[in-house]
């Protein structure tokens, strides 16, 4: 190989990789502004050793509460997560597709389940817990284990999920989301998490989000 093939493939490779990265960014921000992402958020006092952290953002024209009554009832047992269902059950999650507000699922209350899949699949394992919930305001979610961490004042190794309902006005709010990755992540599994997990999480986050917005500005204008 020539040496102006070779200065062409690298200069290719290293394009390559900055797009890489620029997307990567765009993912880990989506929506956010840049208070949003230096804001310390509800959660992020339980993994503060998380390696990666994204922040998502989305603006809703409907009131705080109205928003909250859908992220109270996310989870397989309850309304699901509001993302592409049909995706979720080519995973075995059995995962339902409830667009409306059950008054019956949303009381949250610390140390519950929450379901990733039908507890007879991946032999109950596919399941996280709130390990912390201010009602109408955040509901943060880790692994079991780390559930038992935090209840002995530990930090949680695995990183955290937060979902974050902000009012901006009386009729407005925005939706932050807020993940944390693994504090000490090996080699394969910080590969295999940015190569596969991230991306996956990103278009499955992005579509909960968007749906969350439809469903609450759907019932604002029905008020």
């Amino acid at each position: 190989m020539n040496g102006p093939t070779t200065g062409l493939l690298a200069l290719a490779s290293v394009s390559a990789l900055a797009g890489l990265l620029r997307l990567r960014q765009y993912a880990f921000a989506w929506g956010a502004t840049a208070d949003d992402l230096s804001h310390e958020w509800p959660g992020d006092e339980l993994a503060p050793d998380a390696i990666t952290v994204a922040t998502r953002a989305i603006a809703i024209n409907a009131p705080a509460d109205t928003v909250w009554a859908y992220v109270a009832q996310i989870g397989q047992d309850r309304a699901g997560f509001y993302s592409y269902t049909w995706l979720e059950n080519l995973f075995r999650c059995v995962m339902p597709n409830v667009s409306t507000v059950v008054p019956e699922w949303q009381q949250r209350r610390l140390g519950d389940t929450v379901w990733l899949a039908r507890p007879d699949r991946y032999n109950g394992d596919a399941r996280l817990k709130i390990a912390r919930v201010d009602q109408h305001r955040d509901l943060v979610l880790t692994s079991p284990e780390d559930w038992g961490r935090v209840v002995r004042h530990e930090h949680a190794r695995d990183g955290a999920w937060s979902f974050v309902v902000v009012p901006t006005s009386p009729a407005a709010s925005k939706l932050i989301v807020r993940s944390r990755g693994p504090a000490h992540p090996g080699v394969f599994s910080a590969f295999v998490r940015a190569v596969i997990f991230d991306p996956a999480h990103f278009i499955m986050e992005r579509r909960m989000m968007r749906r969350i917005k439809t469903l609450a500005e759907a019932d604002g204008e029905r008020r």
